[in-house]
């Protein structure tokens, strides 16, 4: 599923893009309208890298990486189809380089 995030108004982490919606008038009428993502541009720091990354992602995506606790920890985590290109080599470099990250079912406690 290879699309285009060359120039498009995408999320590289995300894949947040634009949505169709109405502008409603006064009057009540409809009239069609895009509703875009607010995107920004950001340099993000990758540990396992060593080096710095620009990514043109979404403010939510932002907050995203944020609370995983970085944007190595966040690639580890995201699904290859949300990712642009250019994060999936990121995410391959990542994975090469730390190992891929072993999840463990953690066991549930009663309380008694």
């Amino acid at each position: 599923m290879e699309e285009d995030f060359a120039m498009s108004r995408k999320c590289e982490l995300t894949a947040k893009g634009p949505q169709v919606g109405h502008k409603v008038s006064h009057s009540n009428i409809k009239t069609k309208r895009r509703f875009l993502p607010n995107l920004v541009n950001v340099t993000f720091i990758s540990d396992a890298l060593g080096r710095n990354v620009r990514l043109r992602v979404s403010t939510n995506a932002l907050k995203s990486v944020d609370h995983n606790g970085g944007l190595d920890a966040f690639l580890q985590k995201a699904r290859a189809a949300n990712l642009s290109p250019r994060a999936l080599d990121l995410k391959r470099a990542i994975e090469k380089k730390v190992g891929k990250p072993v999840f463990v079912k953690k066991e549930l406690r009663k309380a008694s």
